[in-house]
């Protein structure tokens, strides 16, 4: 297992200043944004597709400071309801697997996305409950006329380019929020759907992240390192479903932390060990979105924290056995 970066929180540097950055800090991996909500400071599929030379130096970069790009990012919603933003972030998409192709990846990190609730909707709408029965009725419309059609092509188009990973995020606004919606996608479209597994967005939904690793053992095919604290106050009183603004860290139900301060070494050690018994051996990507830190401080605190308990020599044989 390598210890990597999502680069995208080091977007205000140039790409080499980003790498030496990650390399300095003793990471062995880069996660790389490659538009849509990531940006693409560090990686613009429309140039590095049309410029042969420009893709040699951007695999230069990695390559001489003994970096693996762990994955190609491009979290974005292309089945809003807003034709113009959907098609931008479907073509997006498409240009993201282009270029893992011309790359040798095999991973494309992503959103569900969610649609809206009619062809002539204009913003998503996200079905949280079965009744009144209005909801379970427009649920059933969105997989069936949008959700499942549109992965199915994505899939087909993954595998004639050389992707055989689509790594959706679990995140509630979208339909793929949970292992359950992550495998109903799976068993519709085929084995490129799987997870891209975040325990930040899992921890405040009530998920334990140990349990949704179990139920997802063999279609993990990235992990971001992201911790949640939850206000056991806030909670108490307001439940987790919070929409006020993530600066308003002293109200709000949950927060986005830094690994290790939203929970200590016993969970992270049981998420590594469960991860390494279900198979999953690439990388551990660190998001950094804390508010309550710099960028500087709370990555750098994220490698300490992971570096003391990250695995990442082979098995050995059981010889007590």
């Amino acid at each position: 297992m390598k210890l990597g970066v999502f680069s995208v929180l080091l977007a205000q540097r140039p790409l080499p200043d980003a790498l030496d950055y990650i390399s300095d800090a003793g990471c062995e991996a880069v996660e790389i944004g490659c538009g849509n909500y990531t940006g693409k400071a560090h990686c613009d599929p429309d140039v590095l597709l049309k410029d042969k030379d420009a893709l040699e130096k951007f695999k230069d970069e990695f390559e001489k400071r003994n970096l693996i790009i762990s994955g190609l990012s491009c979290h974005g919603n292309p089945l809003h309801p807003n034709r113009k933003i959907a098609q931008e972030n479907d073509r997006v998409m498409r240009q993201t697997i282009l270029l893992a192709e011309r790359l040798g990846q095999k991973r494309v990190i992503a959103f569900s996305g969610c649609p809206g609730d009619s062809d002539d909707a204009k913003y998503p709408n996200w079905v949280t409950c079965p009744w009144p029965p209005d909801y379970s009725d427009l649920l059933k419309w969105q997989w069936d006329k949008k959700v499942i059609p549109y992965w199915k092509k994505i899939a087909l188009y993954a595998r004639d380019h050389g992707v055989s990973m689509i790594c959706l995020e679990m995140h509630p606004g979208f339909v793929v929020y949970n292992p359950e919606t992550l495998l109903k996608l799976r068993n519709a479209v085929g084995k490129e759907i799987g997870a891209n597994l975040d325990p930040s967005h899992l921890f405040w939904q009530g998920i334990d992240p140990i349990a949704a690793i179990r139920a997802l053992k063999g279609v993990i095919y990235h992990v971001h390192a992201k911790d949640t604290k939850i206000d056991t106050y806030n909670t108490a009183i307001n439940g987790v479903l919070d929409n006020k603004h993530y600066s308003d860290e002293l109200h709000r139900s949950w927060i986005f932390r830094t690994v290790g301060y939203g929970h200590g070494f016993p969970f992270w050690k049981d998420f590594i060990s469960t991860l390494r018994m279900v198979g999953y051996d690439h990388v551990l990507s660190i998001e950094h979105e804390d508010s309550l830190m710099s960028m500087s401080e709370g990555l750098n605190k994220a490698i300490k924290f992971l570096k003391e308990i990250i695995l990442i020599e082979e098995k050995g044989k059981m010889w007590w056995a």
